[in-house]
């Protein structure tokens, strides 16, 4: 088990679940503009997730784009996050080192060829994703709601909170 992708992808799975329930309290009418923007955001992430967890796993992916024509409900994309969440925290509790250190080629959405490790594939879904929780926590301070405190720091100190004496 590689303990620094376990505490990342520990994490990556908690800072979504955050987020995700600060977007519930967006009003779907009155904040929708917003609401829609968010989940655009979010969505995104997850796709390419979705997309690099295939590459990963040495399978086909449905998707034709680093995101879906529509967009998912709120409740959907919840549960979906969470599914692909556990797949992750599942992969990185389980891969060894050797494999970590292993390339994989691929081809991106827009046909263009790639080559990763699996460990760098691992580091680019968790700081991708980070990247537009960020944006996503901004349209939420716009809008005068508190975002989550999304960071490593506060993460490990809530999950093991001996940390503070």
């Amino acid at each position: 088990m590689n303990a620094p992708l376990r505490t990342l992808y520990g994490y990556h799975a908690w800072a979504n679940a955050e987020l995700v329930g600060k977007l519930a309290l967006l009003d779907p009418v009155a904040q929708k503009s917003a609401l829609d923007t968010t989940l655009r955001l979010v969505n995104h992430y997850h796709v390419v997730a979705r997309i690099f967890a295939a590459h990963l796993a040495g399978s086909a992916h449905p998707y034709t784009s680093d995101n879906t024509v529509e967009t998912p409900a709120l409740a959907d994309l919840r549960a979906s996050l969470a599914a692909i969440d556990r797949w992750y925290l599942d992969y990185v509790g389980e891969v060894s080192p050797e494999t970590l250190r292993e390339p994989v080629s691929f081809t991106f959405t827009d046909g263009d060829r790639g080559c990763m490790t699996r460990e760098e594939m691992l580091l680019h879904v968790a700081v991708h994703a980070t990247i537009h929780r960020g944006e996503a926590c901004r349209i939420l301070a716009q809008l005068g709601i508190t975002p989550p405190w999304d960071t490593l720091a506060v993460y490990l100190h809530q999950m093991q909170p001996g940390r503070r004496e």
